[in-house]
């Protein structure tokens, strides 16, 4: 992205405020996150429990994005990224007050769990609006810069996000760390009613809600290199991530504390940062297919290399590199959905979208959880890396289209 337009784009102050409201939100979840896994593991001492986290947010993202794709689509989008963000205020506090020792036992745990599936519920809804919002924004031309300029930002927030969590939480205590996460929404919330959209309600084309959630899958079900690239990214990340399993890793694997599970939580959006720092000032990808093949192929070595670590600097590193090499494959996977899906389609293609990357992060948080219950938290992250490299080498395979994928140079 040139000087110029990245100028263009952050010239548009809508766009300005929808990226702050991006920011703060993400840099509350990120906290959040590693304060709830950290809480989670200290009160069970079970790593299955770290990965029900992620189903407990997961089953309702999914159980409610195709609806909520429909919604986006026929609904004014602002409203509905209001109410969800109201949602999830509601949802940290309630956690704030499950944490804080009121309960104990079972019921304690039941509280969390229920609101983390009250915050996915809240995020079903949240992400198709905000990904179908960016284009009502910036002019068609600006779309791609735009995307990339979106998703840099939620990497840079996912870096400060668990840092500033886990020294905040040590440091501080509980409290305090959940009294940031409100006051960093309730300023999300604030700079989201400065965006200015102009709402155009649909026709009433007589369609049953059926058949439009039926229209949107068949659509991604038909465009090859959209259902390659999701697909792609969907089993990497169930497989191939670790982040549900690092509180175990910084407690008993490389002993640092809740410190250092900040900054291993943050060493990926760290490397994400940067590669995404680097693309948004180069020329477009000219053969994104190729490289996204290559991205995610490094990716499943890094993890395989950090569940073989116990050196806290290495692992450190390998986080790093995992994180740069997964934000090139964001960076493609949003391109070729902002550049592939019509408008009037762009809630439904995102909640499908959301369906395949979204909550395959909490699916695999559970899948990580299970596997390391079974083979122990190092071999968990070893076997996910082997079958990161091996979906690899079969849509390498089979996926033609995604291979033979090019865009247009600037």
């Amino acid at each position: 992205m040139s000087r110029k337009t990245s100028f263009q784009v952050l010239s548009i102050p809508s766009y300005r405020f929808f990226l702050a409201t991006r920011l703060f939100l993400t840099l509350a979840l990120q906290m959040q996150a590693v304060i709830i896994g950290w809480q989670i593991y200290e009160l069970t001492n079970d790593p299955f429990s770290l990965g029900l986290v992620g189903l407990a947010e997961a089953i309702p993202a999914i159980s409610i994005a195709l609806y909520a794709g429909h919604v986006a689509d026929i609904h004014n989008r602002k409203t509905i990224l209001l109410v969800s963000l109201a949602v999830i205020l509601f949802s940290s506090i309630g956690l704030f007050y499950g944490f804080a020792g009121h309960f104990n036992g079972k019921l304690q745990l039941i509280l969390i769990y229920g609101f983390i599936g009250l915050n996915g519920l809240a995020r079903g809804f949240y992400s198709p609006a905000s990904f179908a919002t960016i284009s009502l924004l910036v002019p068609k031309q600006l779309l791609t810069y735009a995307s990339t300029l979106n998703s840099t930002i939620w990497q840079f927030a996912s870096v400060i996000g668990p840092a500033l969590g886990g020294f905040c939480f040590a440091y501080f205590g509980l409290n305090i760390s959940f009294v940031l996460i409100i006051i960093l929404i309730i300023i999300a919330f604030s700079t989201l009613f400065q965006i200015k959209i102009d709402f155009v309600k649909m026709a009433d084309t007589g369609e049953k809600i059926l058949y439009r959630l039926k229209e949107g899958i068949s659509f991604v079900y038909k465009n090859k290199i959209i259902l390659s690239a999701l697909s792609l990214d969907l089993f990497s990340v169930l497989f191939g991530g670790a982040t549900a399993l690092l509180p175990i890793f910084a407690d008993e694997i490389l002993q640092t504390g809740p410190e250092g599970l900040g900054l291993l939580r943050a060493a990926p959006s760290f490397g994400a940062v940067l590669m995404m720092t680097y693309l948004s000032m180069r020329k477009n990808l000219v053969q994104p297919g190729k490289t996204l093949l290559q991205a995610v192929g490094a990716f499943g070595i890094c993890m395989l290399l950090f569940g073989i670590s116990e050196s806290f600097y290495l692992s450190l590193s390998l986080l790093f590199l995992s994180g740069a090499f997964d934000s090139i494959s964001v960076v493609i996977r949003s391109n070729i959905l902002q550049l592939n899906t019509p408008d009037h389609m762009r809630g439904r293609v995102s909640a499908v979208n959301t369906i395949f990357i979204g909550s395959s992060n909490e699916i695999g948080a559970f899948e990580s959880g299970l596997a390391a219950k079974i083979l122990g938290a190092a071999n968990a992250v070893i076997f996910g890396g082997v079958m990161t490299l091996g979906i690899v080498g079969f849509t390498q395979w089979k996926a033609v289209a995604l291979k033979k994928l090019t865009f247009e140079k600037d």
